[in-house]
């Protein structure tokens, strides 16, 4: 039996409104957004679609993935980075000819979020 791994956010309210909170085994770094605007914005449609192409067709690069889900570049990374930053995904560097490419690699199978008012 294959090794789960989840992701857990917690949205806690104080004073007014709602921060994200940073998990006690991830750096600061990991969790350095606030609000629900954040939480919206990683569990958008597009990264839904991201994680479901790095799923089922495990793209080569970056750009073997924008170009699977028939988008700029620049947007797809700065999606990835995102997700890296929430601990959702991994880059794996792959050395070819003269140049590097970063295969996206999807770490976790599940996410729980835990609302605290």
């Amino acid at each position: 039996m294959a090794k789960t791994k989840s992701r857990e956010i917690i949205v806690k309210e104080s004073k007014g409104s709602f921060t994200i909170l940073k998990n006690k085994s991830s750096s600061k770094k990991d969790y350095d957004f606030t609000g629900l605007v954040a939480l919206r914005h990683l569990l958008s449609n597009e990264k839904a679609r991201i994680i479901n192409v790095i799923k089922t067709r495990k793209p080569e690069s970056i750009y073997q993935l924008a170009k699977l889900l028939n988008r700029n570049f620049k947007a797809v990374r700065d999606d990835l980075t995102l997700l890296e930053r929430f601990g959702f995904i991994e880059f794996i560097e792959e050395k070819t000819k003269n140049r590097i490419r970063h295969k996206p690699i999807l770490i976790v199978d599940s996410i729980l979020i835990k609302v605290t008012i």
